[in-house]
């Protein structure tokens, strides 16, 4: 069997994939990936589905190599990648051979790269998944050394393709709709909160992101009196100061502090990407906008496969080009 040997790798770099559906009353949130977008393009780049899992990269460099060929696709947070000297395409998939040295290093857009492979990952499951939760004791961070079991990619001879550009790295405007707490906010609070605009901390982990701004805090009525009930994906918490923060893909699944609303599934992904210092901003929309924007992940798959396109090479950094057949049909050399 294929192995996947991990020679550098940074802290906090784990495996996951579309996390586990159905365990929040168990106390366990959904986890998985932080930028789910990210390994959907990854499956679409590679045929594969819902199922696949990959390796998340927070903002550190990554080398690596396979013992036999794969193809691999890059997502999510662009980073500098080469094969021993050989710039690839980010957003694409590519061929590594065997013995061949994968390089990723960040370029400060976005914060969480992935690798995804044509054979699937197979370590073991936990709870129906390969994902690392770290705040529900599932998995671990992965480590320099480490060598991981890769199933034999069935598809390594198919072209490569590529992904169009997507914009959700530097920040922008996240969607939000209203929940049972809103009402504790006056309409000038809700309006000043619309108004804002924030920086995201440094204070951010796979748990929740914490929003900075300038201005008064965002106070809410009788907030001392609020009972911890359930917390899902996208509640936008505030502290006692009146602190926001967003919760992410491992966030707790009770709390009592007031929540303005909460972020809508499609804007996850550029909240989680964000870096430190990247401008954001709220916009309020109806449930009704949200229901209509809804997609199920089986077809955004669906989509993002059919609007990838084929990766063309330039020939002059092909160093394999005379592996391929350039010329079909056949010629006898002589004239008629």
């Amino acid at each position: 069997m294929p192995d996947l040997r991990l020679h550098q790798i940074g802290p906090n770099a784990s495996l996951q994939d579309l996390g586990r559906e159905g365990f929040l009353r168990f106390g366990l949130s959904r986890g998985g990936a932080m930028d789910r977008i990210a390994l959907l393009e990854a499956a679409a780049l590679l045929g594969r589905g819902l199922d696949i899992c990959a390796i998340e990269l927070p903002s550190a460099p990554v080398k690596l190599s396979v013992s036999a060929p794969q193809r691999i696709a890059l997502t999510g947070a662009p980073m500098l990648a080469e094969v021993d000297g050989r710039a690839l395409l980010w957003g694409a998939s590519h061929r590594l051979e065997a013995g061949e040295i994968l390089s990723l290093r960040p370029t400060g857009r976005g914060l969480y790269g992935y690798i995804a492979f044509g054979g699937e990952i197979e370590t073991d499951f936990a709870l129906g998944r390969r994902s690392a939760h770290f705040t529900g004791g599932l998995g671990a961070a992965l480590a320099a050394g480490d060598s991981l079991a890769l199933g034999e990619d069935g598809k390594v001879g198919e072209p490569p393709r590529k992904l169009k550009p997507d914009d959700r790295f530097g920040g922008g405007r996240l969607r939000f709709v209203t929940g049972p707490q809103t009402g504790l906010y006056s309409e000038d609070m809700l309006a000043a909160f619309a108004a804002t605009r924030f920086q995201k901390s440094g204070h951010a982990n796979r748990q929740a992101a914490k929003l900075e701004h300038d201005g008064a805090p965002f106070a809410a009525e009788g907030q001392l009196g609020i009972v911890s009930e359930v917390i899902v994906l996208g509640d936008i918490q505030m502290t006692g100061q009146g602190e926001p923060f967003v919760l992410l893909a491992e966030h707790q699944t009770m709390g009592g502090y007031p929540r303005i609303g909460a972020v809508i599934p499609q804007d996850i992904a550029r909240i989680a990407q964000a870096s430190a210092g990247a401008e954001l901003w709220f916009e309020r929309i109806t449930l009704e906008e949200v229901d209509a924007l809804h997609t199920p992940e089986s077809e955004l798959l669906r989509r993002i496969r059919d609007t990838s396109e084929p990766l063309v090479r330039d020939p002059y950094e092909m160093n394999d080009l005379l592996g391929y057949q350039l010329i079909s049909g056949m010629i006898t050399g002589q004239e008629d």
